[in-house]
């Protein structure tokens, strides 16, 4: 027979008083925040927390610190004074910087830019300023977990577009799932999660699509330094109607500095930048001046060594998953052995190996994202890890 607790007139009261308080605090919090989910990435970095000497793998960010030049002028620019607001349009010299970079590296024009707090604080600036409620915004399956997430939030319609098994988002694929609601297309290469690169003809032909069909281009193009074979492309260019993000976290290594910028039509960029004003207001100040440095560096040596991890890696993991090459980023999006992603991340995490599920970024579960931003020791022994419970799945 089991032990009961006595309900007592007490109890009771505390139990009654604690439902209607939960009832009172899930009325506080608004509608919209039931379409989004907490990040599975963040949670896997919070188990990272509590493991005790974790083989990360699922980490989004380099593994190389910010160049001292840039940490130097970033100082300087604090002692400078340089600690106050920006104009919200941001730094001068840092507009006509990213200006000239694009040109130097893509032979592309960027007549209007807007620097922004990270990419993240550019595409939702851009969503906020496109995208009513019931627009459909089309981007490849699988995709960053940031687009489907901010889309719903502002009460749009996700349209995935599976890309599978390849990962190339092709302009046929496109075309079949444009409605009349259709409204925006985003665009990511070098991919996250997958590592997979468009060339020049396929941007071209999605270009064509949204002109033929109207729509508004967002270009995600935070990994384009790293590019391991074949010229890297842009959109920009390309189509008029496109807006082109970009930023530091990635190719700089500064993550916590919050400096992206966002190039495209002047009526887009002047209504992100008054949705700035009233939200993040300005990019870090000294940040941004550091950021005109960043951008004069030259990105080669870090980018042979990151080709060197993404083979280390593919050479090692692809005599049992089933993987495609990546050639850009650094990520790879292996297929569990057993077909279920969700139930093989959570085998490696139980052997102190830290990757994302698939279906964080995908409608799929079959699948894994594994970061090759690590040393290369640390990517061996993963791998080793990784290969063991496929053998034994």
């Amino acid at each position: 027979m089991r032990n009961h607790l006595p309900i007592t007139r007490g109890r009771l009261y505390r139990f009654r008083h604690q439902q209607k308080e939960n009832s009172l605090h899930m009325a506080l919090i608004a509608d919209r925040m039931g379409s989004i989910d907490a990040s599975g990435i963040r949670k896997v970095f919070a188990l990272a927390a509590s493991l005790e000497n974790p083989i990360n793998l699922s980490i989004g960010q380099p593994d190389f610190d910010v160049d001292e030049m840039v940490k130097d002028e970033a100082i300087a620019q604090i002692r400078a004074g340089y600690n106050k607001y920006t104009q919200s349009h941001g730094d001068e010299g840092l507009r006509a910087a990213v200006k000239h970079y694009y040109h130097r590296r893509f032979g592309a024009s960027l007549d209007h830019v807007l620097i922004t707090s990270g990419v993240s604080g550019g595409l939702f600036l851009s969503l906020m300023a496109l995208v009513n409620p019931g627009d459909e915004v089309i981007f490849g399956d699988p995709y960053f977990v940031m687009y489907k997430q901010l889309v719903s939030l502002l009460g749009g319609r996700c349209v995935p577009v599976d890309t599978y098994p390849d990962f190339r988002l092709k302009a046929d694929a496109v075309e079949q799932a444009i409605t009349e609601k259709s409204k925006v297309l985003l665009v990511n290469t070098p991919s996250n999660p997958t590592g997979v690169t468009l060339n020049r003809d396929e941007l071209a032909a999605l270009a064509d699509v949204a002109r033929r069909h109207d729509l508004f281009v967002i270009s995600d193009e935070i990994y384009e330094q790293f590019h391991y074979e074949g010229k890297a492309e842009s959109m920009a260019g390309l189509y008029d109607n496109a807006l082109i993000l970009n930023g530091f976290s990635k190719n700089a290594a500064m993550t916590g500095w919050r400096v992206g910028y966002a190039a495209g039509p002047e009526e887009v960029i002047q209504q992100m930048t008054t949705l700035q004003q009233y939200t993040f207001v300005c990019a870090p100040s000294f940040a941004q001046k550091a950021a005109i440095v960043a951008l004069e560096n030259d990105p080669v040596e870090r980018i042979v060594a990151y080709k060197e991890k993404c083979r280390l890696l593919v050479d090692n993991l692809s005599p049992r998953f089933q993987l495609t090459q990546p050639n850009g980023a650094f990520y790879a999006f292996p297929k569990a052995p057993s077909g279920d992603g969700d139930r093989f991340v959570e085998k490696a995490i139980e052997n102190n190996v830290l990757i994302i599920p698939g279906s964080v970024f995908s409608e799929r579960d079959s699948h894994f994202r594994i970061s090759f931003a690590a040393a290369n020791d640390t990517i061996l022994r993963g791998v080793q890890v990784l290969n063991r419970l496929a053998e034994a799945d």
